[in-house]
């Protein structure tokens, strides 16, 4: 297994985790959707911001 393949699969058993704590929690699948919708956010905004610096470098 390759480290991309390992980090792949990590990711997918950490959202697993995630996704059943919060469950666990008492959060609904909308709230659920709702953070996952600003994790999508922040990761969008930086990607923005970094390519604004390369343009402007």
């Amino acid at each position: 297994m390759t480290d991309r393949e390992a980090k792949s699969r990590a990711v997918k058993i950490l959202a697993k985790s995630i996704y059943r704590d919060l469950e666990a929690q008492g959060f609904d699948e909308k709230q659920i959707v709702a953070l996952a919708t600003e994790l999508i956010s922040e990761v969008t905004t930086k990607i923005s911001r970094t390519g604004e610096k390369q343009q402007h470098a």
